[in-house]
């Protein structure tokens, strides 16, 4: 009876790796910014139309707010630069890009992460990127809809009594994309979890002993998405981002349990 032996990989071997692993990073991340470029054309073509849905008017639901404060909210945005109103019209067509182009960037990053899972475990992309897509465009909606009316209202309103207040446009674009976007993002993190639990790499007690660090992460994520210092804008989105962390210890329960059988 003959006895197999292992060669352990030698250092060439491993550098090989890493270098297949970065040649392939760098091919992903090339066809997402290939995609992210052909969403940014498409929404050049409805940029203008979005553009003044934004700015003219602030047509944003009015469900908690009264529709009249908040289109006064909007009503004196200006411009300090001759280039503000071509700056923030790119801006606003990279942003609609990027989310027109975001199911072909969850593709792709899927297609990264594929090589080092079994067979078995990559059907998970058919749930994967249509589920993330999903979760994105309901973070979006949730801030378009429930958060970003209310805080402009507020911000608005706010000693308004005292001063004059006055918008840029740059100011108020860069607002409103980022907390669209960035809260859009924020609401993948329950499925982000769930398949890091799926895969053994986290698990509930984890998230459980650690949300005294969630808190202050949460708040970090706040202000971030909340490209301003007010307290109430950035309570507004840590409400939602504190439901997204509950949500995420029970999809991890699921999918740590899942792991264990």
């Amino acid at each position: 009876m003959t006895r197999e032996t292992t060669i352990p990989p030698t250092a060439e071997d491993i550098g090989m790796g890493i270098l297949e692993h970065l040649n392939e990073l760098r091919i992903r991340v090339m066809w997402a910014m290939g995609g992210l470029l052909i969403g940014t054309v498409i929404a050049f073509f409805f940029t203008e139309r979005l553009f003044d849905y934004l700015v003219t008017g602030c047509n944003f639901p009015a469900i908690i707010v009264n529709p009249e404060a908040l289109k006064a909210a909007c009503g004196d945005i200006i411009t300090i630069t001759p280039t503000e109103s071509l700056e923030n019209f790119f801006r606003v067509a990279f942003t609609a890009g990027a989310i027109i182009a975001m199911p072909w960037m969850l593709i792709q990053l899927w297609k990264f992460i594929a090589p080092a899972l079994h067979k078995h475990e990559k059907r998970y992309a058919y749930i994967f990127v249509p589920a993330s897509f999903l979760l994105f465009l309901t973070g979006v909606w949730f801030a378009w809809a429930l958060l970003l009316p209310p805080a402009l209202v507020f911000l608005k309103t706010f000693l308004s009594d005292t001063v004059n207040i006055s918008w840029t446009l740059d100011n108020y674009i860069n607002f409103v994309t980022s907390f669209l976007f960035w809260l859009g993002v924020a609401f993948e993190m329950p499925l982000i979890f769930y398949f890091l639990a799926r895969f053994g790499l986290v698990s509930p007690a984890l998230l459980k002993d650690g949300w005294r660090f969630a808190v202050v992460g949460i708040a970090i994520l706040a202000a971030v998405i909340t490209p301003s210092i007010d307290p109430i804008t950035m309570l507004l989105a840590m409400v939602p981002l504190s439901l997204l962390y509950i949500a995420s210890i029970l999809l991890t329960m699921i999918g740590y349990r899942q792991f264990m059988k």
